[in-house]
């Protein structure tokens, strides 16, 4: 199952995702062995999908930490995420790698659909980011310019049409997701809305938040559910 959750800054979308993640593997506060509270459509958006056995629970976390706010930020989501049982795996770039690291650590138990983890992947923002605008030695490590081969690519969310008004950046992020997705029991991922403050920018932002509208769009088609997250309310999307 993947989930897109998406909100503007500040919206509370991070919380609510992690306590649905939570949820998702089953897991309960380590500090005080109460069980999370459920996020708001919970349970419509679970329905089917809970097992009786508890995931191993993995948060990838792509900011890319720069000066003080920035670790004030990663402070504070940490706070968000203490004692509900996340592994954390850095993935700035090329996110898919992190799959290498669930599986090492999920070991042979690896296969059977109700031990495989749960991911948290926050968020597609810094992920674009990160992809469109390397630092030195990214190079060697990320595939964001590498062209796919459209005859070679039979993933049912990215039709001729899109793959024609999608460049290789996106279409190699969306396979990133693609395989988490197919490879985890169940998946969030947390996504940005920065699309609506109508102000004109210079090429390279503007390039960045064409890609990220639709990286977007190509997500919500993959997911099973979105939810959009407004001032700590979650409206269920889809």
């Amino acid at each position: 199952m993947m989930i897109l959750v998406t909100g503007a800054s500040g919206s509370g979308k991070s919380e609510y995702a992690e306590n649905l993640a939570v949820k998702l593997a089953g897991k309960k506060n380590q500090d005080t062995g109460n069980k999370i509270p459920d996020a708001d459509h919970a349970s419509e958006i679970c329905d089917g999908y809970l097992s009786a056995e508890s995931h191993k629970l993995y948060y990838l976390a792509t900011m890319r930490v720069y000066g003080e706010e920035g670790m004030r930020r990663v402070e504070r989501h940490r706070k968000l995420r203490a004692g509900k049982g996340f592994y954390t795996v850095e993935c700035p770039i090329n996110v898919d790698e992190a799959f290498s690291e669930i599986l090492m650590c999920v070991g042979d138990e690896f296969g059977r659909k109700s031990s495989m983890p749960v991911a948290l992947l926050e968020c597609m923002s810094n992920l674009v980011a990160n992809e469109m605008f390397p630092e030195p030695g990214d190079e060697q490590e990320r595939g964001c310019m590498e062209e796919e081969n459209p005859a070679e690519q039979n993933d049912v969310y990215i039709t001729k049409k899109q793959q024609k008004e999608t460049n290789s950046c996106a279409q190699n992020i969306i396979r990133q997701i693609r395989h988490l997705r197919d490879q985890t029991a169940h998946l969030v991922v947390v996504t940005n809305q920065i699309f609506e403050d109508g102000i004109t920018y210079e090429p390279g932002t503007t390039e960045y938040i064409r890609n990220l509208g639709q990286i977007n769009q190509l997500l919500a088609e993959m997911a099973d559910s979105v939810v959009e997250v407004v001032a700590g309310i979650p409206l269920l999307v889809k």
